[in-house]
């Protein structure tokens, strides 16, 4: 046996495999899931397909990925609290279909406010635009409740945004929640991709 990092041990020749690592840091990091947009390239809804794709994982501790594990599956872990503390545990992730039971990832109503958090780190707007505009088959009750407990104005205002510029059928869910969070008459921020992003309250 060769140890691969702490507590993960594998036989000499062995290969990592992606979702028992996966299930491994879900043991030890509160709340970890699959989310953004992994998730929804999981789920069926991709845009540009990538040669090797960036994970993108959540949970609700501030932790350091292994370096096993990320030496393995380039990855980004964030523990970004989009929801308030209200939210029931389990809202909007569940185990894919044909996946392994232990392994959480986002639904589609949760996917795309977590690619929204995103926009203006290490997502573009026009990206996200393009991933949500095929996620069309989505739950709107998920999506009405997910956002009632949502306290990112930004995310919001952002998903107000996209919804009503692609006319999707949930862009009145989306204002309002972006008319319950409120906020000033306009968010400004210029993200670490270069990107402005320049939101106007909703009237």
């Amino acid at each position: 046996m060769r140890r691969v990092g702490h507590g993960v041990y594998g036989l000499p020749g062995d290969v990592l495999e992606r979702d028992a690592s996966l299930v491994s840091l879900s043991a030890l990091i509160p709340g970890f899931h699959v989310g953004g947009k992994t998730a929804l390239s999981w789920r069926g809804v991709r845009h540009n397909l990538s040669s090797r794709e960036t994970l993108s994982l959540w949970g609700e501790k501030s932790v350091s990925l292994p370096e096993w594990f990320v030496q393995q599956f380039p990855a980004h872990y964030q523990s970004t609290h989009l929801f308030s503390g209200k939210l029931p545990t389990g809202l909007g992730i569940s185990p894919l279909p044909a996946g392994r039971p232990e392994l959480q990832v986002s639904t589609p109503e949760r996917a795309i406010l977590e690619l929204l958090s995103d926009v203006g780190k290490r997502q573009t707007l026009e990206e996200a635009q393009n991933l949500i505009e095929g996620a069309r088959a989505l739950r709107l009750n998920v999506l009405d409740e997910l956002m009632g407990y949502l306290t990112r104005i930004k995310v919001v205002r952002l998903a107000y945004t996209v919804a009503d510029n692609l006319d999707l059928s949930w862009k009145t869910i989306a204002l309002k929640h972006s008319t319950r969070l409120g906020g000033g008459e306009r968010w400004v921020t210029v993200g670490r991709t270069g990107e402005r992003l320049s939101l106007r309250k909703t009237k």
